[in-house]
């Protein structure tokens, strides 16, 4: 079994290790890295058997350590990947792996050269809804894909304040919480962005971040697509892909609607799973070379910089062309 720290103690990183640590066969967390060995943060330990440090570097020296998750603000991920590479460590970062595609290829050049696996936490490619919408758009049963919606918002804006509401840590309102995975999903499907554009209307009469954040995409190979992410209403995930012989839309975790022409509407349903350990695992496998990561690097650095897109048409208000 693999040995991991994770960096970053967290709502998230806690959801992690509770994921990994009660029942995944490939992977363990044993360490992690937090700024302060607070009360709770011990409490938390003890109850997965796990060790706390304060000192990243103490993790990246220590040998039985074979890979390191990380869940930190934004802007430390690229500098925490190159670091872990650089100490021969295996990487898993959360999304978004960086704030710009130089950034991105930074982290997955350092990883390149060191012989190391670099995955970033889209737990949402493992909802079986999304398997099954990116088997349906791929074996050509909705014939020619003609284009795709994506919407994704999650109640997130009142339940967390500090980096997580920071513009300069999540700038473009929702994208960077929420609306990344949609990005992500959709390019999944349809492959990198050619041109967007992208608006970002806020309330700001309130305490809590009150936006939402719609885009206008071309991808490369001529398909179309919308983006809509809103991070103060409930959560909500729908992405629907539109083909000239028929169209499929994902709805949340467990839900395929099919709709064909001169056919009754197919509505299929799933068993939840657990998708962070799914992604885990993963991770693990991708590790011992029984699988390729997930996304791949292109799909990785094709995400970023649709992201870094996105920011750019926010602020000059117009039209970005990424290729």
């Amino acid at each position: 079994m693999l040995s991991a720290a994770i960096v970053g103690l967290g709502n998230w990183g806690q959801k992690i290790v509770a994921a990994v640590n009660g029942g995944s066969p490939l992977l363990r967390v044993d360490c992690a890295v937090v700024r302060e060995a607070r009360d709770d943060l011990c409490a938390f330990a003890r109850s997965h058997d796990i060790s706390l440090a304060t000192d990243l570097q103490q993790v990246l020296n220590d040998q039985t350590i074979d890979a390191v998750i990380i869940t930190t603000p934004h802007s430390l991920h690229v500098q925490q990947i190159i670091a872990a590479a650089a100490a021969g460590k295996h990487v898993f970062c959360e999304k978004p792996l960086a704030l710009t595609r130089e950034d991105a290829m930074r982290a997955l050049d350092a990883c390149g050269k060191a012989g190391r696996i670099l995955a970033v936490g889209h737990d949402k490619r493992y909802w079986p809804s999304m398997i099954a919408l990116r088997e349906i758009a791929s074996n050509r049963a909705l014939g020619n894909i003609l284009h795709l919606e994506g919407h994704t918002s999650n109640e997130n804006a009142s339940r967390f304040a500090g980096w997580r509401n920071d513009p300069l840590e999540t700038p473009g309102g929702g994208m960077t919480g929420a609306g990344v995975h949609m990005l992500d999903a959709l390019i999944s499907i349809a492959g990198p962005v050619e041109s967007l554009r992208a608006q970002l209307i806020s309330q700001t009469e309130c305490s809590a971040p009150r936006d939402s954040v719609s885009a206008l995409l071309r991808f490369t190979n001529g398909i179309s697509g919308t983006l809509a992410t809103v991070r103060s209403t409930p959560f909500y995930w729908r992405a629907h892909v539109f083909g000239d012989a028929g169209s499929a839309e994902a709805l949340g975790q467990t839900c395929l609607v099919v709709r064909k022409a001169g056919a009754a509407l197919e509505r299929r349903k799933f068993e939840p799973v657990d998708t962070l350990r799914a992604e885990m695992d993963a991770f693990a496998q991708a590790i011992s070379g029984q699988a390729r990561p997930t996304p791949s690097s292109g799909e990785i650095v094709a995400t970023v910089h649709a992201f870094e897109a996105m920011l750019d048409s926010i602020a000059l208000k117009r039209t970005v062309r990424l290729h």
